[in-house]
């Protein structure tokens, strides 16, 4: 048996959520509170969500679950079969963990400053505009963000950018708030059609 470790609302979670449902995989979902890490700190040394117990293995960062589970659990894919392909989708991630994500974490900073940078501020809206963009485009003659199947880019942006277009009552965190304030300037009819798309799938 699989056991998660997550949180309500963890954007990084729902990543593992939607890989584990995707493969069929059943886990036992440990739940913590952000006030309360102990949990997730006794299993794996540290204190972030989401943590995965395999057996006798403890796989941390979600990423890297879903390239675990991939390797242990390879049907159905979610990652392509031909290693150019495979490497295609994993620059994206790598490219979405460490590009994408700077400027809404930078905003989050500027806010808790006593005074934030406004104009900071709009800057790093504006590249999270023109990242959505690019996600328009890419869905071009396509219905996932790496071609027709499902896939790990998919699992890997789908938790961030549908706060583009989805509400999630009774979420107030201020990052989800940012990702939401900064993604609604225009209507995106590729990119709203996609995130209503992969809304629709199964979570563990």
């Amino acid at each position: 048996m699989i056991k998660l470790y997550r949180a309500r609302f963890s954007t990084n979670s729902e990543r593992v959520a939607l890989a584990l449902a995707y493969k069929g995989l059943e886990a036992e979902s440990v739940w913590i509170d952000y006030s309360d890490r102990s949990p997730v700190e006794r299993a794996s040394g540290q204190g972030l969500v989401p943590v995965i117990e395999y057996g006798d293995e403890i796989v941390a960062d979600s990423m890297e679950i879903v390239r675990f589970l991939e390797e242990r659990h390879p049907a159905p894919p979610l990652f392509p079969p031909q290693p150019e392909r495979r490497a295609e989708v994993l620059v994206f991630v790598d490219w979405f963990n460490r590009v994408w994500k700077r400027p809404p974490n930078e905003i989050e900073a500027e806010l808790s400053k006593p005074v934030p940078d406004r104009a900071r501020i709009d800057e790093l809206s504006g590249l999270m505009r023109a990242y959505l963009d690019l996600f328009e485009d890419m869905l071009a003659g396509r219905e996932h963000l790496m071609g027709h199947d499902f896939g790990a880019a998919d699992v890997a942006a789908f938790p961030f950018l549908k706060y583009a277009v989805l509400d999630e009552p009774g979420d107030d965190e201020l990052f989800h708030r940012i990702l939401r304030d900064h993604q609604r300037d225009r209507h995106r009819p590729r990119l709203e059609a996609w995130i209503r798309r992969v809304d629709q799938r199964p979570r563990a």
